[in-house]
């Protein structure tokens, strides 16, 4: 095994453009382990430690440019206002030590189901910076899951940064494991309401063979909200939109029975999730409406 430690961004394209089957490694708290249980042994390892700017994020008017590899607990400390989802999901990862060292671009990479990140990215609509030699593009989230661990970069291709949009409502995150820490998702539930447009977006985790998006549920929640005028009057949401709702984000699972959980307990979870997550993002946002004079 090779190791390739370019100095700048223009190395590494230009490393992984004359050897697009090396793995990129910034953290390494997926590959390593991949590595060390023999399930992975790559010819080449690029290590992109050295390119400082990939740890850097920026704060714009609309959205934030998250690097690849800002830690999880920078997401914590520092954009919990501007990506709640994603703060509150950053806090379910592991143990202190790999917050401090694994970043979304690495579970953008690894494309695990189960990764910690991806639900919270689906809610918010995020996209993908990917560049190459060739230049650059930007993937939306919904097209980046191609397969088990399969995404769609081109194999000369790395992710650059994360451009997610800033919260304009409340976000929640939820996660089912066999214990509280160190813990691969049993199956997980991202949800955003999105004021500004009177939407609805879900992401679910650990309970299909790519992250989704329970697409029928968003759309009858849409619906219900909108038909009931639930976003200019900020009443609760009746239990039978709710219900419905946790129904159909249970439908848009397709899992499978593994060692962590079978697949009816994660069709049932996702359910009892959406309902919860909708409920705790709705009072949120009626306590708004509220301070604001519209309920």
């Amino acid at each position: 095994m090779d190791f390739l430690r370019p100095a700048s961004w223009e190395e590494a394209l230009a490393a992984k453009a004359a050897h697009p089957t090396a793995v990129p490694i910034a953290g390494g708290t997926d590959v390593m382990v991949e590595i060390n249980f023999d399930h992975r042994r790559p010819e080449y390892l690029l290590d992109l430690n050295r390119v400082r700017e990939l740890g850097d994020w920026e704060v714009g008017e609309e959205s934030v440019r998250l690097g690849a590899s800002v830690p999880y607990s920078a997401i914590m400390d520092n954009l919990r206002g501007e990506l709640p989802g994603l703060a509150l999901a950053s806090h379910t990862v592991a143990s202190p030590q790999i917050r401090n060292r694994g970043g979304v671009g690495g579970n953008l990479g690894t494309a695990s189901p189960a990764g910690d990140a991806h639900p919270a990215l689906l809610a918010a609509g995020a996209e993908v910076e990917a560049e190459s030699v060739r230049g650059s593009r930007l993937i939306p989230i919904d097209a980046f899951y191609t397969g088990v661990k399969r995404n769609a970069l081109a194999p000369d291709e790395l992710i650059r940064a994360v451009h997610i949009k800033k919260a304009d409502g409340p976000q929640q995150y939820s996660k089912v494991g066999t214990r509280n820490a160190m813990v691969i998702a049993v199956c997980a539930f991202g949800l955003a309401l999105h004021p500004a447009t009177r939407t609805v977006r879900t992401g679910i985790g650990s309970a299909a063979p790519t992250p989704v998006r329970a697409a029928a549920a968003e759309e009858f929640l849409n619906a219900a909200l909108e038909e009931g005028g639930f976003w200019d009057n900020g009443k609760i949401i009746t239990p039978s939109v709710a219900k419905q709702f946790a129904e159909l984000c249970s439908g848009a699972c397709n899992p499978i029975d593994d060692v962590r959980g079978t697949a009816s307990y994660r069709r049932h979870a996702v359910g009892i999730m959406a309902r919860r997550t909708l409920t705790w993002t709705w009072e949120s946002y009626r306590g708004t409406a509220a301070t604001e004079g519209v309920a």
